[in-house]
């Protein structure tokens, strides 16, 4: 049964910090976030960073668990053997499960899968959560393309190096 790989979440928990200080560098799409938000450099110096990095991380951390069980595959496989489908022949299931495995091996734990894994669950889970709030925030089209991409981005490499690595 597969494990959740604690120090590959701690590690991938640092990519959405790295990637924030390039995806919102003025240079980037920091001016047109800063244009849309309303928050100015004064804001920004008022606000306590430490707290904010702190809470990054453990948040990411918290994603970077869900994407060890989205991206590697042998977590699905493992739940068909949860207690709850006692009306399933337990043995010829763990059989069955474990042939699966077997002919998989390590098929599908690569960076490209991973990353595609982050891709949709970016697209179809932040996406949408982001863009709801901003409607309903009434922020426009650009707010949510820019934050949503750079969380679509932030979930393809985390998913990646999770799959890659795990």
């Amino acid at each position: 049964m597969p494990e959740i790989n604690l120090l590959i979440a701690a590690v991938t928990a640092l990519v959405p910090i790295i990637l924030r200080f390039i995806w919102y560098h003025k240079n980037v799409f920091g001016s047109a976030w800063m244009k849309v938000t309303g928050i100015t450099e004064e804001n920004g110096k008022k606000m306590n960073m430490m707290l904010v990095f702190l809470f990054t991380y453990v948040f990411s951390f918290f994603l970077s668990i869900a994407l060890h069980m989205i991206s590697i595959h042998q977590f699905a496989l493992s739940a068909l053997l949860q207690p709850e489908l006692n009306y399933i022949d337990n043995e010829g299931l763990t059989a069955a499960v474990n042939t699966v495995a077997e002919i998989a091996g390590d098929k599908f734990r690569t960076f490209r899968h991973g990353a595609v894994h982050g891709l949709i669950y970016g697209i179809m889970v932040a996406l949408p959560v982001l863009g709801i709030n901003a409607l309903f925030e009434g922020k426009g089209w650009k707010y949510i393309l820019i934050n949503a991409g750079y969380w679509v981005v932030c979930l393809s490499i985390m998913g990646g190096i999770i799959c890659q690595w795990a």
